[in-house]
């Protein structure tokens, strides 16, 4: 395993501005969003307007991505992503939700999620995921992926790939009538196979005119997430998968989450659409 030195919160910069044309989530300047009482099956202009959100997502998480190098601040891939998605006319969906400071996480090494841009350098052998979420058209893209920060030691290396592996094995199984417990199953069943970790109290969630609908994602085989998928819900999976437990401790900036064990930790994540005959990505770019 990668021998770097764990992480410390860095400095924040100040709140990046978003013109005033831009639309605003109903959560911005607020504690807390109002709870989502609309319907997880969506028509498909909604859809459609989630098509264009998640697209702007992806491509401003792949412009971002771009600039990971050693020496290059977190705080920089926040700009990069901002100003993309500002460009294209949408806002950052992270920007204000519940008081959250930046328009993208990005969270290295042992940060499971939520890792909040600042000052932090990246260095030679870092992982670093970058969750970015646009919100356009009155509806939210979500997307996020484990990128690598230079020469990669094999153990982070793997870990990142077969995270991404999980991922597709459980779109794959996303199926109109099939509960959505079958997703965590596929992925924890494929985790096991390593002897990885699964993060259980972070999870995919519903989302589309609301960031967080209320409908939950399991990424393990809960007994409790017994709904069944229908054509048209819209939903996260975004599998946490740890070198060790998945155990979790909180930095005191109530967002950071890392690992108990200060292993690393990699995630992926893909905005999704039930179809008729499966899923279809809305988190492409």
């Amino acid at each position: 395993m990668s021998g770097q030195s764990l992480l410390v919160p860095g400095e924040l910069s100040p709140a990046r501005s978003v013109p005033g044309n831009i639309r605003r989530p109903e959560y911005v300047g607020k504690p807390a969003p109002t709870p989502y009482t609309g319907p997880e099956v969506q028509d498909s202009d909604t859809i459609e307007r989630m098509r264009v959100a998640g697209r702007i997502a992806a491509q401003a998480m792949e412009e971002a991505a771009k600039h990971i190098a050693p020496g290059v601040t977190t705080d920089e891939l926040d700009r990069v992503a901002h100003d993309f998605m500002i460009d294209h006319g949408a806002y950052p969906s992270t920007l204000g939700y519940r008081g959250y400071p930046k328009s993208l996480c990005s969270s290295v090494n042992e940060v499971i999620c939520h890792g909040i841009p600042d000052s932090t350098v990246l260095r030679d052998g870092d992982i670093v995921n970058l969750d970015v979420t646009a919100y356009i058209n009155g509806v939210h893209g979500d997307n996020n992926a484990t990128y690598l920060c230079g020469d990669v030691d094999e153990e982070s290396r793997l870990l990142v790939e077969r995270t991404r592996e999980s991922l597709v094995r459980a779109i794959k199984a996303v199926k109109p009538g099939r509960q959505i417990n079958v997703i965590g199953r596929v992925i924890e069943s494929y985790a096991k196979r390593f002897g990885y970790g699964v993060v259980r109290d972070f999870t995919g969630h519903g989302i589309n005119s609301s960031f967080h609908s209320g409908l939950i994602i399991p990424h393990y085989d809960s007994p409790h997430a017994t709904t069944v998928m229908q054509p048209g819900m819209t939903f996260t999976i975004e599998p946490m998968l740890t070198l060790g437990t998945h155990e979790y401790d909180m930095w005191e900036d109530g967002w950071t989450v890392v690992t108990k064990d200060r292993r690393r930790t990699a995630q992926f994540e893909h905005t999704l659409v039930v179809t008729e005959t499966g899923a279809d990505i809305l988190t492409l770019p």
